[in-house]
């Protein structure tokens, strides 16, 4: 008997959405179908259509997520909506009869509260996976240095140190991502991938954050209904993590003139690993070799049929939740859980808050006080 197809939904058919299209198609032979979408926006509704025509994938479409949840049309649905509607649309999805697997674009949600009363609802949803994508934990050169650093062969973590330098945010249907309002703000909707990577590398929570960055370049001629945008392009971000380690992020997205777009140190007290994405190498030396130790290795994943706008790691970020949602016909744990996307956001909003106090901001504060918000 042939296996029974999983179908899938999307939920918003933006670029992301149209991006989880693609992945999906590369997938269908282990026996995945798109069968339905969801979106307001009639030109992104149309070229997923476009798109779903040339793979032969028939579509129902639907103009909002609640006639897509009441068709019955789909065991699995993918949020990519703008930032700001994920909480509505996910607690819509966890109260609505019909269970239904869902892997949410990161962040999880725009604020702290947002993302605790959706962990709550899903307690009472034993029945429903719920992944969050934070995807670049599956790009090969991060998930190679990701298994030398489980490996111990660094040691113990000490410090991790990740440089992301890249173009300015791109234009999304009605310019959504350039107000903090609506994306949570640019070191929660981008860097939550990156305080997520820290936690990983280092095994520990995060306690404690300081930060300093601005609106230095990008964006500052742009006026939508006659506001400025307000989203910050580049920040240094300390991360304490509760074992004594540290994190730090430098960021900047005004450096298109960049070999690699991510950089990635991982230093114990062994020695140290480095990720280069997307020159896809890691290099790892130990401090009784030194320089002339360093090994470069390439970093390959064979399992990869659409390497997409983010090398790869959607497509295995798709792969690992299919595998999780068929484990034994029993439900599984999705491999990146919703406590993960609460506390990569409540680093990010800490991060925010930094900015603005311009002082530490402790983790706890973030996650207890529902007070203790940002402003912007």
């Amino acid at each position: 008997m042939a296996a029974k197809v999983v179908n899938y939904g999307i939920i918003g058919v933006g670029m992301m959405g149209r991006e989880h299209l693609i992945n999906l198609h590369h997938l269908r032979t282990e026996g995945v179908a798109v069968v339905c979408i969801a979106d307001p926006h009639l030109p992104s509704q149309q070229l997923a259509l476009d798109l779903a025509r040339s793979f032969h994938w028939p579509l129902k479409v639907f103009s909002g997520h609640h006639e897509l949840l009441d068709s019955g049309l789909c065991d699995v649905l993918v949020v990519s909506t703008p930032n700001m509607t994920h909480y509505q649309i996910l607690m819509d999805i966890i109260n609505h009869p019909k269970p239904h697997h869902v892997l949410v674009e990161k962040p999880l949600c725009t604020t702290i509260n947002d993302c605790k009363q959706v962990i709550d609802a899903a307690k009472r949803r034993p029945d429903m996976l719920i992944q969050v994508g934070l995807e670049y934990r599956y790009m090969p050169p991060v998930a190679k240095l990701i298994d030398i650093v489980k490996s111990g062969t660094l040691g113990q973590v000490k410090m991790v140190a990740i440089r992301e330098h890249r173009f300015p945010f791109l234009v999304k249907v009605n310019n959504w991502n350039r107000f903090n309002c609506n994306s949570g703000g640019t070191l929660v909707e981008k860097c939550c991938h990156f305080f997520d990577l820290m936690r990983l590398f280092v095994g520990a929570n995060p306690v404690r954050v300081m930060a300093s960055g601005g609106i230095d370049v990008n964006h500052k001629d742009e006026i939508y209904d006659g506001k400025v945008p307000d989203i910050i392009d580049n920040a240094y971000v300390i991360v304490e993590f509760d074992n004594g380690s540290r994190g730090m992020l430098d960021l900047c997205m005004f450096a298109e003139g960049s070999k690699n777009e991510q950089e990635i140190s991982v230093v114990g007290d062994v020695g140290k690993g480095e990720a280069f994405v997307p020159e896809s190498i890691v290099r790892l030396g130990t401090r009784t070799e030194g320089r002339e130790g360093v090994q470069t290795l390439k970093a390959e994943d064979h399992r990869i049929k659409y390497d997409g706008l983010h090398h790869g790691s959607s497509y295995l970020e798709h792969l690992n939740f299919l595998y999780a949602i068929k484990g034994n016909n029993t439900v599984q744990a999705p491999p990146v859980d919703l406590n993960d996307g609460l506390v990569s956001v409540a680093v990010g909003v800490a991060a925010q808050l930094s900015i603005e106090k311009g002082q530490f901001v402790k983790i706890e504060d973030v996650l207890n006080d529902d007070a203790f918000k940002s402003s912007s």
